[in-house]
This record gives structure tokens, sequence and C-alpha cells, in this order.
């Protein structure tokens, strides 16, 4: 099992949404010139780069809009229960955002919660965020966080430092947390979190700056120790994409070009998606 665990659905076509839903993810995500694709493309895409399932990423932006609502992404699930896993997104803002996420778990059917900590202007370790990371957990639902650095317009970092969720991770030892893009560029702090705390996890979806495989190659070999994955991390690390931004095909194809073991490469191409996901021990 081959699971891609960032995905944007505001391009798909299916999403059915307005002209005006559609502009403003782009803008919002800096894709100007991005088009809407197809469930079936996107299978076909799937299928050239031997992955079998999606995870989408919705994103709630309070009083501004959405990309993707969790409704929108509920239905693509249902179309399409073999091909997508989709998570929920509230903007923490909002003053029904526990009413709306229990609602996204218990009638919607979502299988976590995404949030954006540089797009919603939001700490991570404030404390009343708490009551969200207490529902997820009551729930047994990972959250997943973008972290690092983002490209999209009008994101601040200062946000999503991956120094600001360690707080959540040790006062929440039982909520799976996801920072994606192994926070770049401060790699070596989500690697000590990585290695403090179990219930964290990260993803591959690195933005570079020349190809995934020469960024790769500088991230997880020169900016950390080339065996850190393989020998200590390997429980911890999945696979994402971050289609439509970076291109699938050309992601999957560096990390399965990486020198890891091949068990290493199974646990991040969908084994440590499915822990993460469902909850589970990581051994050892």
């Amino acid at each position: 099992m081959v699971i891609d665990m960032n995905v944007s659905p505001a391009f798909i076509e299916e999403l059915q949404s307005s002209d005006e839903q559609l502009a403003f993810c782009r803008n919002q995500m800096g894709l100007y010139k991005t088009d809407e694709i197809s469930i079936q493309s996107m299978k076909t895409l799937c299928n050239v780069s031997g992955i079998d399932k999606l995870c989408l990423l919705p994103l709630d932006l309070f009083q501004k809009g959405n990309l993707g609502t969790n409704e929108q992404v509920s239905e693509l699930v249902h179309k399409e229960p073999e091909l997508f896993i989709a998570f929920a997104s509230v903007d923490p803002h909002r003053e029904d955002a526990l009413e709306l996420i229990e609602t996204a778990f218990t009638e919607l059917g979502l299988s976590g919660l995404f949030l954006h900590p540089s797009q919603q202007k939001f700490y991570p370790d404030e404390e009343w965020m708490y009551p969200i990371y207490e529902l997820c957990i009551q729930h047994n639902k990972p959250i997943i966080f973008h972290s690092g650095m983002s490209v999209r317009p009008n994101t601040v970092s200062k946000y999503s430092h991956p120094l600001r969720f360690e707080e959540v991770a040790c006062k929440y030892p039982d909520l799976r947390i996801c920072l994606q893009h192994f926070g770049w560029p401060w790699i070596r702090e989500v690697c000590m979190l990585l290695l403090k705390y179990k219930n964290v996890y990260t993803d591959t979806s690195l933005l570079y700056f020349d190809n995934p495989k020469e960024f790769y190659h500088q991230s997880f070999g020169i900016d950390i120790g080339e065996h850190w994955i393989d020998r200590s991390l390997r429980h911890q690390v999945m696979f994402a994409s971050e289609e439509p931004r970076l291109e699938q095909h050309r992601m999957i194809e560096a990390i399965r070009q990486m020198n890891w073991r091949e068990s290493t490469k199974k646990m991040v191409l969908g084994e440590n998606a499915i822990t993460f996901l469902k909850g589970g021990c990581i051994h050892d």
C-alpha cells in the first residue's frame, strides 16, 4: 500500500467549486495558472506513479473562504473510497470550531484534522488550542500541521516553527502529530522532535530548489546524517508530495532512489501512514 499524505483537493474537478472558490484557491495557494483535474486523470497519475491512495487536505480560512470544504472532501471519499482518504479542516478562530470538528469526525467520517498555523495565523502551543487537541484524542484522530516555511502568499513562518509544536507533543503523548515538509528549513529541529516524541511524525513534501532527488540528497544526506532516517527515524516519516504544487511522480521516484533499506522505503511509502491514521505502536 502506497499512500500520498499531502494532496490538495482545491483543483479537483468533481469538487464542483464555483468560479469564485476556484479563483480564491489559486490566489491563496499562489498557483495562479493551475487548472482543474478530473478524478480519472488523478487515477492515471497514481497508476503511473504506483500510488494507491491520496490523502486530501482541505483548508478552512475563516471569514475568507476555503480550499475545499469538509463536506466537499467527504463527498469525494464517498465517490471514490478506494482512492481517497480525507482530513477535516476547521479554522481554530471560529467560535464553533469544536462543534465543526465533532461533526467532521462523527457525521462526515473524516480521518483527522489538518491545520495550517502560518495561513490560519495561530501558534499551535497556545492554551486556547488545547481543547481541539483533546477532542482529537477523544476520537482517536491524528492532526497534520503545516510546519516550516510556506511558499503560499501572506504566510509568516514564525507560526509554524517546529519548536512551537514541542509543548503540544509533550503535553499530549496520545495525540498523533504530523509536522509536514520535515519542517524545512528547520530539519534538525524536526529530527530532535522525532527522536524525543514517538507520537510525532513528518513527511517528505519538501519544496525543492533544483529537483527532488538532489534536494533530498541535500536534506537527508548533508543537512542531517546520511543514515538518520534509515536507522533511527524510519517509523515516523511518511511519503507526501503536495500535489499539485509539486509533481507527484517526481517526488515518489526520488524517494524510491534513496539509499535506504527496502523495508524503510515500504514504511515511508505507506506502512507509517497506516499507523498514523489508525493508531498503534511504533516499534524500535
